[in-house]
């Protein structure tokens, strides 16, 4: 089992790995030094804006199982309208970035 944090250029920012199976992702959340430092206040400054807001921290793209926190971005299911399309799209370029990194580890 493996947690990455990687960015397109495939630079690897953050590894966890894990004995497969024994693992679900809340388990990886519950033991992931990457998110008790999110959660301490400790994650790097990564700032951005959208829409005119200023945010300090970063974002992970996440499946449905993870819970409601602001950090944590889930895909729309279905578009309802443009900005949700494009919003979609975007995001399925980003796990393609996430899927590449992936497989160069397993590499």
């Amino acid at each position: 089992m493996l947690e990455v944090v990687a960015s397109q250029d495939l630079w690897i920012w953050h590894a966890f790995f894990r004995v497969a199976g024994a693992n679900n992702d809340i388990n990886v959340l519950d033991n992931s030094l990457l998110f008790d430092d999110l959660l301490d206040d400790k994650a790097p400054v990564a700032p951005y804006v959208i829409n005119g807001v200023e945010f300090e921290n970063g974002y992970y793209l996440v499946d449905g199982i993870y819970p409601q926190w602001a950090t944590f971005v889930k895909s729309f299911t279905v578009a309802n309208n443009a900005k949700h399309a494009y919003f979609k799209k975007r995001q399925e370029g980003a796990w393609k970035d996430v899927e590449r990194a992936f497989g160069v580890l397993q590499g």
